[in-house]
């Protein structure tokens, strides 16, 4: 749409203001902060939804892989062909023996429930989520027969550990006695804490070699599942389609959506509804710019009237009211942008000055399972929610344009 000279004129005329139109141009400002707020709530509250769902994944499947197999009786006693075979399924990257118990800890009094996750030695030491999450001590200290153990730094908050303090585990699958079943107490020397930064992790999970995990657990050479991680998170049904049916009935694959499905399918209906929600912010903003443009058009009429009897189409007097009301709006989308991008950059800092003033916890990791306010921006949705606002600004220009554009000059001044 190319304005000629005199329709730029006209146009930049128009959105400043002039004698008797303050009111006018506090409602287009007023559009303007609208569309600027609804742009940025949109692309803060998208770029949050999204981190929250990228690092629940990263930690969730850091930790847990993209697939187990299970068997029923969540006892697999002959597991090194199996460990094997998935080894060697295509797609397939890691494999890796796992035993998971829920159980009890103490220590000095203080009782919490742990989840004890005893892994390959190796798999520690390569696991990044675990090794860079190290807040004190050192990993490499987990040897079979050591009795060490790595916990979680939120755990170890609540038994008042640290490294170098005994962590008391209780199994109620113990001895079996004349009177009844014994529970098995064993003491274990914390050797490293760690926060993955996923609050239910770090309050329950205790890690120890797998083969300290057998002998505690009275498994013998048994674990409870196989670990599988593949080239795709987002193909793995297809990838251990193969898998699967091979080993038919005596075990059972299952993937990061099944283990996780409630959380992960909350997470993606709460973001559609965040952004159907946000979009009608945008939406009141530009019937702002509709209400802002109908009022100039009004106080402009006989403005209107003149220039047509000087020549002026009715193609270019649409021409400058579109312009006028699209600028509003792009200059509202580039604000939004900039103070999203702002928020964005600085959101802990912005969280922890709306605690300080209110004297609230905003974000607390025991309800919102991460410990600090995540954030992924996708470019894309950037992109739509931009192109979304300049839409709709710009069908708010169209019905202000063609009133100011069927204006009859002759009506108007007839009495002039």
């Amino acid at each position: 749409m190319l304005l000629s000279r005199y329709e730029r004129m006209i146009a930049r005329r128009y959105l400043l203001p002039g004698k008797g139109e303050g009111f006018i141009f506090l409602v287009a400002g007023i559009s303007l902060v609208a569309v600027m707020l609804g742009v940025a709530a949109l692309i803060i509250v998208m770029s949050v939804m999204n981190g929250f769902r990228a690092e629940l994944f990263d930690k969730v499947v850091g930790l847990n892989g993209h697939a187990v197999i299970q068997t029923y009786g969540n006892r697999i006693e002959n597991w090194r062909p199996i460990l094997e075979r998935a080894r060697a399924t295509p797609g397939v990257t890691d494999a890796s023996a796992l035993i998971e118990q829920p159980l009890m800890a103490t220590n000095q009094g203080r009782v919490e429930a742990i989840l004890l996750r005893g892994v390959p030695r190796a798999d520690i030491l390569a696991n990044p989520t675990m090794t860079r999450g190290v807040l004190a001590g050192s990993l490499a200290e987990l040897r079979p027969g050591s009795d060490n153990v790595a916990i979680g730094s939120q755990l170890a908050q609540l038994l008042g550990l640290h490294v170098g303090s005994s962590i008391t585990i209780v199994s109620p699958q113990g001895r079996t006695t004349p009177f009844g079943t014994v529970p098995r107490i064993v003491d274990y020397r914390v050797a490293a804490i760690f926060e993955v930064g996923l609050y239910d992790f770090d309050r329950a999970f205790v890690v120890m070699p797998i083969e300290e995990a057998q002998s505690f657990l009275l498994m013998g050479d048994a674990v409870q599942m196989i670990e599988i991680t593949t080239t795709d998170a987002d193909r793995v049904q297809e990838i251990l389609a193969p898998l699967s049916a091979s080993l038919g009935s005596r075990a059972v694959v299952q993937d990061w959506r099944s283990l996780n499905s409630a959380l992960f399918e909350a997470l993606q209906v709460e973001r559609v509804a965040m952004f159907v929600v946000l979009s009608i912010i945008v939406l009141v903003a530009v019937f702002n710019i509709l209400s802002s443009l109908i009022m100039l058009v009004r106080a402009k009429t006989r403005d209107i009237a003149i220039l047509r009897t000087m020549g002026a189409t009715r193609s270019g007097l649409m021409k400058v009211f579109m312009t006028v009301g699209v600028t509003i709006g792009v200059l509202g989308i580039l604000a939004g942008v900039g103070l999203g991008a702002f928020f964005l950059s600085y959101r802990q800092a912005v969280v922890r000055f709306v605690q300080w003033v209110t004297g609230q916890n905003l974000w607390d990791p025991s309800v919102r399972f991460l410990t600090e306010l995540p954030s992924k921006t996708d470019p894309f949705e950037v992109a739509a929610i931009v192109a979304m606002a300049l839409v709709l600004s710009f069908l708010a220009t169209l019905y202000p344009a063609w009133k100011a554009a069927s204006t009859d000059p002759v009506q108007v001044l007839r009495y002039e």
